[in-house]
């Protein structure tokens, strides 16, 4: 399960704790970011998420590798874990963590060839269109 990195508030003030949850699971139960950054956005919005990159800056310094999700006008960090997927609306694709974020690679349909059998060819056209509308594969 990703935790946050946030400092835990005081038992006085459990509102916060749980309020903080909350945040979490707005951000995590349909996960998307809006892509990978160093540098956090000048007019962030509440409710949008970005995944940290490896040189990070400004408010995001020390947070490499985390995703940072924008709440009640600061940043909360989650760690991601092994098997998480998030769908990257600068990608328009969904891609998974795996010690670092992947997606999958962009596929062409066949072309060519010594025997050309055009209903084959036109199905997995198809096939690989479906896929990339799904958000599954990168478009070519």
């Amino acid at each position: 399960m990703a935790r946050s990195t946030a400092t835990p508030t005081a038992q006085a003030q459990k509102e916060m704790t749980v309020n903080e949850a909350f945040a979490l699971i707005d951000a995590l139960l349909h996960a998307v970011v809006e892509g990978m950054a160093s540098d956090p956005p000048a007019a962030p919005v509440d409710g949008e998420c970005w995944l940290v990159d490896s040189q990070p800056t400004g408010e995001w310094a020390n947070q490499a590798g985390q995703i940072a999700c924008r709440q009640a006008d600061s940043w909360l960090f989650v760690s991601p874990t092994t098997g998480m997927v998030v769908f990257d609306k600068s990608a328009a694709q969904s891609i998974r963590y795996d010690g670092d974020w992947t997606s999958a690679a962009a596929v062409t349909v066949p072309t060519g060839g010594s025997m050309v059998d055009a209903e084959a060819r036109s199905a997995i056209g198809e096939i690989v269109g479906a896929l990339q509308a799904a958000g599954i594969l990168a478009g070519s």
